[in-house]
């Protein structure tokens, strides 16, 4: 009968030490994948990507064909270099004008002096300021090129800028500092504007997104430490831990990746966890997360 009783004990015993290793949530590791797409449409000169490759941000990895592009801004730049040459031609008409009219004003005032002595005709003086009047519309009919010459190289020069900003698209700048992911495309391919090059995460810090019930909200609280254990062989975890960065606002279905029915048709709470990575965490990786000491603790 002792034995009876001292056996019922020890299985008491595991099932609580069973319920007390439980991990209180599941998920998945997930990493922000970034996609690189090309903003530029040509033929792909160079690109130094592979998949498993760390990468910094900034560094340039690539570069889409500029030929045609390069030829279009010789031609612009040579075109708003003519245009802008014009207004020197006009400087000079203008500067022509302007002696033309010290002339006229010369001859006026000395017709005027005659005209005082009556050796000289009112027509003679009518026709000097004519010729003046007429002088003066043609030096304002000069300076309006001005305002042209002006706006046509400004155009040009929007243009130029273009070009420019064009040709600096066409490298393939990596944004971040990451893990290639999965390549996309290959050097001497055609890309065009928006197709996927390369996929880049930065996996030195990774994210449990777990899922957790109702009554479970009030043991976890963003920035707070959480236990965080995944696979190391087939019958032990590795632990570390982690720091609760989000809390699902809503409830939801628990997701279909969930083992047990049970725990499918039940509401509850997406939660994400930020953990520091050593590399042996993995996108995808089944992980557990542990924040409750007892069943009973309150929080």
């Amino acid at each position: 009968m002792k034995r009876y009783i001292v056996l019922l004990a020890a299985i008491a015993l595991a099932s609580c030490n069973n319920d007390k290793n439980k991990p209180d949530a599941y998920g998945t590791f997930e990493a922000t994948e970034v996609m690189v797409s090309s903003q530029a449409t040509g033929q792909i000169m160079m690109f130094r990507v592979e998949e498993g490759q760390v990468l910094d941000s900034g560094v340039m990895v690539g570069y889409v064909d500029t030929t045609d592009l390069c030829l279009k801004r010789k031609q612009s730049v040579e075109t708003r270099d003519a245009t802008a040459s014009r207004r020197d031609d006009v400087v000079s008409q203008i500067a022509v004008q302007e002696q033309s009219r010290e002339n006229a004003l010369v001859d006026k005032r000395r017709i005027e002096n005659l005209l005082k002595d009556g050796a000289a005709t009112q027509k003679q003086m009518d026709d000097v300021n004519a010729s003046l009047n007429l002088i003066d519309k043609q030096i304002a009919s000069l300076k309006i090129q001005f305002g042209g010459i002006d706006n046509q190289v400004a155009s040009i020069t929007q243009q130029i800028a273009q070009l420019n900003e064009s040709i600096n698209r066409s490298r393939i700048i990596n944004p971040i500092r990451g893990t290639v992911l999965t390549k996309y495309a290959e050097k001497d391919e055609v890309a065009t504007y928006g197709k996927p090059l390369y996929k880049i995460a930065d996996l030195s810090v990774i994210t449990l997104r777990a899922y957790v019930g109702g009554t479970q909200l009030p043991y976890i609280k963003l920035g707070t430490g959480i236990d965080v254990a995944y696979d190391k062989d087939e019958s032990t975890n590795t632990h570390t831990t982690g720091i609760v960065s989000w809390i699902s606002p809503t409830a939801e279905f628990t997701p279909k990746t969930i083992q047990t029915k049970e725990e499918r048709v039940n509401l509850v709470y997406a939660v994400k966890v930020r953990v520091k990575n050593d590399g042996s965490m993995k996108i995808g990786m089944p992980g557990e997360i542990r924040f409750m000491n007892t069943l009973n603790q309150k929080p």
